[in-house]
Formats: structure tokens, C-alpha cells, sequence
């Protein structure tokens, strides 16, 4: 009986799409997250008869065939880059980005990384960093006598210095955008990488045609709607409970079949 493997595939599909929906509303209040949307395909057909054979020798055809399903499996798992609302935290090194885009990290192992989580520090030596001390890239050093940070809509980083009244401009943040932003990795970390389904990465400084601006003082916000969530949740329980229930009717088929005496 086909029902129970068709049933059974029903049901670990269902369980992905749970253990995706739980990640999703894990990273609720995780900056700049991107949720994700598992996609399913139906699997192979038996055709026990092809549609469009022939069913005469005078060369009439089947309009319809008769195939049999046997399940579904997961496809994919989309990430939904749409932007996440903002959220003012008055911190001078909190840096959004409105729009496309992605700041450039520079990994211990030399390999660039993207993040739109924009929650940065200053290392020893003044340089901008993430909460795990890698590198914002291009790397810009603010000296400790600064008293003052500016960093405007395009990206421009100023400084005011004791005694000065004119800022100082100390570096330009620019940003990275993709062909496909949803092929890039996920490394965790609010990191990501570049693969051959994201393309190369282009980058300019912000408010360049077709690039996001940055907001200092803001961080932005997890895209994930918890309402949508918890409602996709309820909607995978109970396809979960249908499933078990075909498998409880096969069983129940099968014994029938074997009480026959």
C-alpha cells in the first residue's frame, strides 16, 4: 500500500516546515534577520497508464492516463530579503541601512562576508568592527580623541576633534548588492556569503543608483510577522495530523486485509 511511504513523506515535509517556521520566530528580535520559506515538489508519478497512449489500433489515445503520486518532498528553503522596520537606539555606532544593500566584513580567514546588521564597535586600535571583531570593510580607524562621530545618508564618516570646529572626514562606508540576494549563504552570525547563485557582489557608496542609504542610530529590525508565522504553524500541525491519519487508515486497510480468512 502506497499510502503509508506517500503519507510518510507528507509528514517530513511538514516537519521541516515547522522546524523552519520555529527558526524564523526564534530570530524575532535578531537584527536585520531574513526569514525563511520552505518550498515543496511533489515527487515522481507511476504511471500505471501513460496519458496520450494509444487505446485502439484504429489510433485513439488516452485523454487523461492514470498516475498514481507518491509524496512530496522539500525544494528549497527561499530567504525573503524584504526589509525589516527600524528601530531608533540613539547609539552612534548603530548603523541601518535603508534600501538594498549589504556592508562589506572582512573574515579572520581573509574572506569577505555581507551582513545587514548594522550593530558595530570599535576594536583597540579604533577600527569599526562587529560584536565579533571583524572588520567592516573598507576599514576605517576613528581616533581616541574624537569626540564627536558623523556618519551621513551616503555614508560618509566625520569626526570633530577637541579644538576643531570643521569635521574631519576619516573614511566612507560604501555597500555591496547582488543579483540574486536570495542565493547568498547563510553563515550565521547575521552573515552571509557570496555564491554562484548570488552573483558577484557590486559595490558603490550609499545612495548610488540602485543602493540603500545608511541611517546612524538606528538598527533595523527582523522581517519576520509573527502573526503570519503562527498561522503558517497551525497550517503545518494540522497537514502533519492529516498525514498521520492516512497512514492510521492504511493500517487499518492492511489489517482488514489480513483478517480475511
Amino acid at each position: 500500500m502506497k499510502a503509508l511511504t506517500t503519507a510518510a513523506t507528507g509528514m517530513l515535509a511538514q516537519q521541516l516546515n515547522v522546524e523552519v517556521i520555529s527558526n524564523n520566530l526564534a530570530n524575532l528580535n535578531t537584527t536585520a534577520f531574513k526569514r525563511q520559506r520552505p518550498e515543496f515538489q511533489d515527487l515522481l508519478y507511476q504511471n500505471i497508464e501513460r496519458v496520450g497512449a494509444n487505446t485502439s489500433a484504429q489510433g485513439t489515445v488516452a485523454p487523461s492516463g492514470l498516475q498514481v503520486g507518491v509524496g512530496v518532498r522539500a525544494a528549497s528553503t527561499v530567504r525573503m530579503m524584504e526589509q525589516g522596520g527600524m528601530d531608533r537606539t540613539e547609539n552612534t555606532l548603530d548603523i541601518a541601512i535603508n534600501g538594498p544593500g549589504f556592508f562589506r566584513i572582512q573574515l579572520p580567514d581573509g574572506q569577505e562576508a555581507y551582513t545587514r546588521g548594522g550593530s558595530f564597535q570599535l576594536d583597540q586600535n579604533g577600527g569599526l568592527v562587529t560584536a565579533d571583531g571583524f572588520i567592516v570593510q573598507p576599514n576605517i580607524v576613528i581616533p581616541q580623541e574624537a569626540r564627536d562621530i558623523t556618519i551621513n545618508q551616503e555614508g560618509e564618516v566625520q569626526i570633530i576633534l577637541d579644538g576643531q570646529v570643521q569635521p574631519q572626514i576619516v573614511g566612507q562606508l560604501d555597500l555591496a548588492t547582488f543579483a540574486n540576494d536570495a542565493g547568498l549563504e547563510a553563515q550565521g552570525g547575521n552573515l552571509f556569503l557570496e555564491t554562484q547563485a548570488s552573483g558577484p557582489p557590486n559595490v558603490a557608496v550609499p545612495g548610488t543608483n540602485g543602493f540603500g542609504t545608511v541611517r546612524q542610530g538606528y538598527l533595523e529590525r527582523s522581517n519576520v510577522n509573527p502573526v503570519i508565522e503562527i498561522t503558517n504553524m497551525i497550517t503545518a500541525q494540522r497537514a502533519y495530523e492529516l498525514n498521520s491519519r492516512v497512514i492510521r487508515a492504511a493500517d487499518e486497510m492492511l489489517n482488514a486485509v489480513n483478517s480475511i480468512s
